[in-house]
């Protein structure tokens, strides 16, 4: 799989594997996250949190133990892998050249359920990955990812305050139920 050049920047490196029931996809990394080396290490961000009250995996886990998440068939990776301090640093190149790439790694990969945290990451990798432009609600998609079903979650960043803690680990739970599905 060719991908961009990594030698411009650090960023953190994608937990994915044949067998995963779950991707993570978040927006991209933020510049804390990358300085720690953990996926959503801020203590602010809302993921871990909602990730162990939601029953998704069967202890409590904290941004130091990212690592471990592939046991429980879980991986991480992004739609944009060049970290900012926030989201508004990304550009239109940015998606441009990093959506396709997402795209080649989910294909290959083929885990069972590929969940975007929010909106924003999952239009622009419609718009840049696959060359549409829609208006899709949180929750299960019609569109799929070569065999992978797709799921959209509220982005867990502590930006995104229109959803309380209560509110996404509703939706991880959700997300749990369809992963359920999907298996059955």
């Amino acid at each position: 799989m060719t991908e961009p050049s990594m030698t411009e920047f650090e960023t953190l490196t994608d937990y994915l594997a044949p067998g995963l029931e779950i991707v993570f996809v978040g927006l991209n990394p933020s510049t804390y996250s990358v300085r720690v080396g953990h996926y959503f290490a801020n203590p602010r961000n809302r993921f871990w949190a909602a990730l162990n009250r939601s029953g998704l995996v069967g202890e409590e886990l904290s941004p130091e133990r990212d690592s471990e998440l592939p046991k429980y068939k879980i991986g991480f990776t992004d739609v944009v892998k060049r970290p900012t301090p926030q989201a508004s640093g990304l550009r239109a190149a940015d998606y441009r050249e990093w959506a396709p790439v997402l795209k080649r790694k989910l294909e290959h990969y083929q885990p069972l359920v590929a969940c975007f945290h929010g909106m924003t990451g999952y239009k622009a990798y419609l718009k840049y990955g696959e060359g549409v432009e829609e208006r899709p609600e949180l929750g299960q998609q019609e569109r799929t990812i070569g065999l992978t079903a797709i799921f959209v979650v509220p982005n867990p960043s502590p930006a995104n305050a229109q959803y309380s803690l209560d509110d996404l680990v509703t939706w991880y739970r959700r997300l749990a139920e369809f992963r359920q599905e999907v298996l059955s």
